[in-house]
């Protein structure tokens, strides 16, 4: 992961990416909260607190929960398949700034079929539902929307199905323009190399305001079937940061590069 925006819930999103003291304290959620695939308008949430409130989803439960107790059951995909070994935690309290996960913590692991359960848990609601990105000390959230955070609304005896926790990588290598070049505004390449199993990316481009860079939004979350792209408009002098993120068929996020890859644009 980069260093910018990874200090803390991921998180791009995500959505993505939170940092646990959970891509994003410990999530990815600050990077990129959007690693979820279903739509925002899910008919399972709502709003709590000003943040997503997500209800259970519908499933065959694995195990009963003990009389006034609640079990949490869902799964961890990579690339759309099973995660097999992963940390998840379901937090009973959520800071994506200040310490991650808090007050009654719950901690499970995923098995050989990406699937968890987290048993007994007192009913309420919790505002993290998080899974550890491999081995990192990155998290992505349990959510169903572009969303890079959520609170979890469990009901005493009966099972909460979580919708899936899509992970992703953090190893999609930019090769042009590089970190800290200084390039013309015309014709500037972005050019990254093909990720296995991506069936298309999104780059994007921020502009420093403070340098004299300018924003262009046609350049943020742009869709390319190939590994790279020529800016057809040049670029105002100034610092630029790119970032670019590998979808694969099923339109889920499996890898990005690094979000703190800045580059200089020294005039017409």
């Amino acid at each position: 992961m980069g260093s910018s925006g990874k200090g803390l819930v991921i998180a791009t999103m995500l959505l993505c990416a939170i940092v646990l003291g959970c891509k994003s304290s410990g999530s990815n959620s600050n990077r990129s909260a959007s690693n979820s695939s279903a739509d925002s308008s899910n008919s399972n949430s709502g709003k709590s607190g000003g943040q997503e409130l997500v209800r259970s989803g519908t499933g065959e439960a694995k195990e009963k929960p003990a009389a006034g107790k609640t079990n949490v059951q869902g799964k961890v995909l990579f690339n759309s398949q099973p995660a097999a070994d992963i940390e998840v935690k379901l937090c009973e309290k959520f800071n994506q700034f200040i310490g991650g996960c808090q007050g009654q913590t719950f901690v499970t692991r995923t098995d050989a079929a990406g699937e968890y359960l987290i048993k007994d848990v007192p009913p309420g609601v919790y505002e993290g539902l998080i899974a550890r990105v491999f081995n990192t000390p990155f998290y992505v959230f349990a959510t169903s929307g572009l969303i890079s955070s959520a609170n979890y609304e469990l009901k005493a005896d009966e099972t909460f199905f979580a919708p899936d926790s899509n992970l992703f990588k953090s190893d999609l290598k930019i090769v042009t323009p590089r970190a800290g070049a200084k390039v013309s505004a015309d014709g500037i390449e972005i050019k990254w190399t093909a990720y296995p199993d991506a069936a298309y990316y999104k780059f994007s481009l921020y502009a420093d305001s403070g340098s004299g860079a300018e924003a262009n939004y046609d350049y943020i979350n742009k869709r390319i079937d190939g590994t790279s792209y020529v800016l057809d408009k040049p670029l105002a002098a100034g610092s630029y940061r790119v970032a670019v993120t590998a979808y694969n068929s099923n339109d889920i996020k499996i890898a990005e590069g690094p979000d703190d890859l800045k580059f200089s644009v020294t005039g017409h």
